[in-house]
């Protein structure tokens, strides 16, 4: 990673884990995606855009392997999402092959935006949900 993408992402993850995080993650109808620790076990929330289509949930990962979520996700994928107030349980997949920029373009316009513009590793991630 070059010294800019490396500045650019511990800009923004800081800003994202301290002050957009704790206060996207208290509104009742964001969407949030709650993974299992890998190291403590306990649950993980972060906030995120994405878009249900049919029974899956379609995210991209900004920061792709680097990101926490991504790598709880390898360590255990079954997780939970909540989508308009509502938790759905699942099991994530990681897809390096998905072209993630096409990917944006099918899910919501303000977060495909914000994920291009700061993202520097984009990975697709795919939840199956079972209810």
């Amino acid at each position: 990673m070059s010294r800019y993408h490396d500045l650019k992402y511990r800009a923004v993850t800081t800003l994202q884990r301290r002050i957009a995080n704790p206060i996207t993650r208290r509104l009742p109808f964001h969407t949030l995606l709650e993974t299992t620790g890998r190291t403590s076990g306990l649950p993980r929330r972060t906030p995120l855009g994405g878009r249900r289509i049919g029974n899956a949930f379609w995210l991209v990962s900004e920061y792709g392997e680097k990101s926490q979520y991504v790598r709880n996700i390898r360590a255990n994928p079954r997780v939970r999402v909540r989508i308009r107030g509502r938790w759905h349980t699942g099991t994530a997949h990681l897809l390096p092959d998905d072209d993630s920029i096409a990917r944006l373009r099918g899910l919501p316009r303000a977060n495909s935006t914000a994920v291009r513009l700061v993202g520097t590793d984009l990975l697709t991630v795919r939840v199956d949900l079972e209810d």
